[in-house]
């Protein structure tokens, strides 16, 4: 025979818990019409307290919990950027066929404010992220991609990251980049069908990773003065950049 779940059993003992108090109460004071009045008022309050709790307390609590992880994510993402990101980024804007107007729009300076990162980010969704092949290394973003390889995997591990889309794009098109690099034996005689191809790849990581570089900065700006100050100062569309605070 199944036995009742506990949940069932307690109701059962709350319930005659009830009837008993008021059982009590009756048989002292005689009073049915006062034990109504407060058990109608009670029932009533049910209603009330359970809009105040699933539709404002609760949603409250939800935000704060949102907040909270989105701050944990923003830290997997300044990780990201100091292991991966930046270095990747200098080494793609480098290649840029448009480097010289990239690097007049994108070179920050701490007094930075919303309208300059809102100027960014409309030109960089605007920008055509197209590399030089002439001038790409393949052997050197393969070297540096697969040697990154392990923290990227972690990354990817990361439960979190399903709370931010574009980063999680982000984190595909740099890892899909290191796939199609690693599976190459030779990189120095490739067809010029496989080399478009590798430029896709790259332009599409290009595009993705300076779009997520942007948000990240206007993160740090308005929460971490002194992690935008020295992120300013490594700026990877920067040639100039230099994390020397020169004074002046």
């Amino acid at each position: 025979m199944r036995w009742p779940s506990w949940q069932v059993i307690l109701a059962a003992v709350l319930l005659a818990l009830s009837a008993v108090v008021y059982g009590l109460h009756y048989a002292i004071f005689r009073d049915s019409h006062h034990i109504f009045i407060f058990l109608v008022s009670d029932v009533a309050f049910v209603f009330l307290e359970v809009l105040l709790v699933t539709f404002i307390i609760h949603r409250i609590l939800e935000q704060r919990d949102r907040r909270a992880r989105l701050d944990k994510l923003n830290m997997v993402i300044g990780a990201f950027f100091s292991e991966v990101g930046t270095r990747l980024l200098e080494m793609l804007s480098s290649l840029d066929t448009e480097t010289e107007l990239l690097q007049e729009r994108l070179a920050g300076d701490e007094g930075a404010g919303e309208r300059e990162f809102e100027d960014m980010v409309r030109w960089l969704a605007e920008h055509r992220y197209r590399v030089d092949v002439q001038r790409t290394d393949w052997q050197a973003f393969r070297d540096f991609l697969v040697g990154k390889r392990p923290f990227l995997l972690r990354l990817l591990e990361n439960p979190t990251l399903l709370e931010h889309e574009s980063f999680t794009d982000v984190l595909w098109a740099v890892f899909h980049l290191t796939e199609e690099l690693e599976a190459r034996d030779d990189l120095t005689a490739l067809p010029r069908s496989d080399i478009r191809h590798l430029c896709g790849d790259v332009e599409r990581a290009y595009g993705r990773l300076a779009g997520e570089w942007v948000a990240h900065m206007e993160h740090l700006r308005l929460s971490y003065p002194y992690l935008f100050s020295l992120a300013l100062r490594t700026n990877p569309f920067d040639r100039c950049a230099s994390p020397i605070v020169q004074e002046g």
